[in-house]
């Protein structure tokens, strides 16, 4: 290889969203099954190697599979660690630095496994009766720790006599008296609770060692000298889910004490490396629809607590304890960017990257995971041209090191569109709103073209330029694609949440419809062929968009709430939803219930409306859509009901079910003036073997 070759090739390592060849087609649907991404990096001790997991799509199961990999921070020289068609997550360290443990399904059942790295063995070491979690070691490599859950004795109230012995009689009724008895995604629920569990690192009998009648739940961190570990746990998970505390517990004598002593969420406790430290997470529970989760330390031997991120109003993620036990390394979303930063124990913060995420390969969601050793820390790299890579960088900052590529094939023979960030002023009261434009990949500011408004769930959370999956077919297909933050999106701080406290929806229909008219104002929109979509939280603000505008050509509304009412007595979260998005339960303020639900204007909706929802969604469940199908029949307009089923609320969970909400939403505006979907049926390549 000649020295152009060679630097050309690494240039394209590290700027692999625009190095595609003159060939490169538009993404198509089946380009999906294509996409790779990392996560859960997890750095050697010495800084030299980067574990990791490497996520992929199997087309024949129709599954996101996970192996284990390493990667050299030096030469990001790759090698597999597990194989095969399975799910093998979790991987961690022993603090020697000699072992790796991980859960797997390989067998058939989520179970703990065990890899020495000096010599690749691998061994079983569980057999667990239900899948763990927060998996831990001991300070001295030889024990493990995780969560577990524990069912509890239940028995019916109910038997019948008289059945004979080959009787077929109907299956005996299920019997519920608990709050929380279904979950999006698990489906209903047995009786028990999280307990932690201890084992020995070779393997043998797991001990538990927790039997409160709480939910349990990790991190898991132990002192330095391996006898006190600390955790937090649901003190009441029936009436009150959100309050937590952290506890300690005392291995010797099995007495645990809480800590914490607060109405609100104290969580994800963590010590400091000299044992004089606890770190965790929370908030005072003020019955708002949202509150700033801030990192707190308590000195242990005097009790004294101190918020020491009080002056950032960003949620905070994940973090981990410097060495020196002065500061600590922790993440969180900023203006629609995820952000690692260094927090010394007193005084401000220092951004170290604005790059971390690209795990959400849907939609442009925040997302990702770092971790942090003595001197490297390690992260999923976020580009919005591709799904998540590990890269690396020195633990008192510097430049980051993309160390992976996997989604190289995809990105030389893949024309994406371009990503753009838009700023302009809300018209209620002159506010920034920051939002997103992609374009399609030819794209030229001379024609016109069409716009789909993409609107984001929550409506808590925040889209920001990061890859997406679905925005990138959209603009293959030929749409201008906007999404933006309204007011109500997350890290932009607590009074921008808190416009939409009891007032959802509102005025974020207009931050929506003046992202729109911004657009417009560039003169390449096409205003004939404004078209909308959005999901759950999103698909609230669509119907709501529906029943007070028809600008719009087009919409789909994606598993969405129609009725508030309604859906407050019929979601998995119930309790949590009547109590922060509601000032009163539906009975005692039913008007209010009704003036926020898009069904109460349902009457002046004129716009073709397809709906769109998993038939297994328990968090925005399919009877709120078809409540509002049946009513625009009523109403006389033009609409479609599309059912996944099997599908939870993560509609895009498998590969295909995201091809399908693609390509059902590209078929719906082409039936409504949008350009055909016929470029997206098909490969970009002519061999699409997997």
């Amino acid at each position: 290889m000649t020295l152009k070759s060679l630097i050309s090739a690494m240039t394209c390592l590290v700027f692999i969203s625009v190095c595609q060849t003159p060939l490169a087609k538009p993404m198509a649907l089946d380009d999906v099954f294509d996409l790779e991404f990392a996560s859960d990096p997890q750095p050697s001790p010495d800084g030299k190697i980067v574990y990791f997991v490497r996520n992929y799509m199997d087309i024949q199961q129709d599954r996101v599979r996970s192996n284990l990999w390493q990667v050299e921070t030096r030469t990001g020289q790759m090698r597999p660690l597990t194989t095969g068609l399975t799910n093998d997550r979790s991987p961690r360290l022993s603090p020697d630095g000699s072992r790796l443990a991980y859960i797997s399904s390989r067998d058939g059942s989520s179970q703990i496994y065990m890899l020495w790295l000096e010599n690749g063995n691998t061994a079983l070491i569980s057999q667990l009766t239900d899948g763990a979690s927060n998996l831990t070691w001991s300070p001295d490599s030889k024990q493990l720790y995780f969560t577990q859950f524990v069912k509890a004795q239940a028995k019916a109230p109910v038997t019948l006599p008289g059945k004979p012995e080959k009787a077929k009689w109907a299956k005996a009724p299920v019997f519920i008296d608990s709050t929380y008895y279904r979950a999006d995604g698990a489906g209903f629920l047995p009786k028990g609770f999280d307990q932690i569990f201890t084992m020995d690192a070779n393997g043998g009998h797991a001990r538990q060692i927790t039997s409160a009648d709480m939910d349990h739940s990790g991190p898991l961190s132990l002192s330095p000298n391996g006898k006190t570990l600390y955790f937090s746990a649901t003190q009441d998970p029936e009436n009150d889910i959100i309050n937590s505390e952290v506890y300690a517990l005392e291995l010797e004598t099995g007495q645990s004490k809480a800590l914490t002593d607060r109405q609100g969420p104290d969580n994800n406790a963590k010590l400091s490396p000299d044992g004089k430290l606890l770190a965790y997470t929370g908030f005072d529970d003020q019955n708002r629809l949202y509150e700033v989760t801030r990192l707190y330390v308590k000195d242990l031997a005097s009790g004294k607590v101190s918020a020491i991120t009080g002056q950032l109003d960003r949620d905070i993620g994940t973090y981990y304890w410097h060495k020196n036990s002065k500061g600590l390394y922790l993440s969180f979303d900023d203006q629609g960017d995820s952000v690692i930063a260094w927090q010394p124990l007193k005084g401000k913060h220092k951004v170290l990257t604005r790059a971390l995420g690209g795990t959400s390969l849907g939609r442009p969601y925040a997302s990702g995971q770092f971790a942090v050793n003595d001197d490297v820390l390690a992260f999923t790299h976020s580009l919005p041209g591709r799904p998540a890579e590990i890269a690396s960088m020195d633990a008192d900052g510097g430049k980051a090191r993309v160390l992976t590529d996997l989604n190289r094939d995809f990105s030389a023979r893949v024309a994406l569109g371009k990503v753009e960030e838009v700023n302009f002023k809300a018209s209620t009261d002159g506010r920034n709103i920051q939002g997103w434009v992609v374009y399609p990949p030819a794209f030229d500011a001379s024609k016109k073209y069409p716009l789909m408004l993409e609107i984001h769930g929550g409506p808590v959370a925040n889209y920001g330029p990061r890859f997406s999956a679905e925005m990138q077919l959209f603009a293959a297909a030929g749409y201008v694609t906007l999404y933006i933050n309204p007011r109500g999106s997350d890290s932009y701080g607590p009074e921008f949440v808190n416009l939409i406290h009891h007032n959802y929806p509102s005025q974020d229909y207009n931050d929506l419809m003046d992202g729109v008219d911004a657009l417009l104002a560039k003169g390449f929109i096409d205003q004939q062929k404004l078209f909308v979509t959005g999901g759950s939280g999103g698909g609230v603000l669509t119907a709501w968009i529906v029943g007070h505008t028809e600008r719009f050509a087009a919409a789909v509304v994606a598993k969405p709430v129609i009725n508030w009412y309604s859906f407050t007595l019929t979601a998995d979260a119930y309790p949590y939803f009547s109590r922060y998005w509601f000032a009163k339960k539906p009975w005692e303020d039913s008007a209010h219930y009704l003036q926020r639900s898009p069904i109460q204007y349902v009457g002046n909706v004129t716009t073709p409306t397809m709906l769109l929802t998993g038939e297994a969604d328990y968090r925005t469940p399919i009877s709120e859509t078809e409540q509002f199908y049946q009513a625009l029949k009523l109403q006389g307009v033009k609409t479609a009901m599309v059912r996944i089923p099997d599908a939870s609320h993560s509609i895009t969970a498998r590969p295909s079910n995201m091809m399908n909400k693609v390509a059902y939403i590209l078929w719906w505006f082409a039936q409504h003036g949008g350009p055909s979907a016929k470029a997206s049926d098909t490969s970009t390549s002519e061999n699409s073997e997997q």
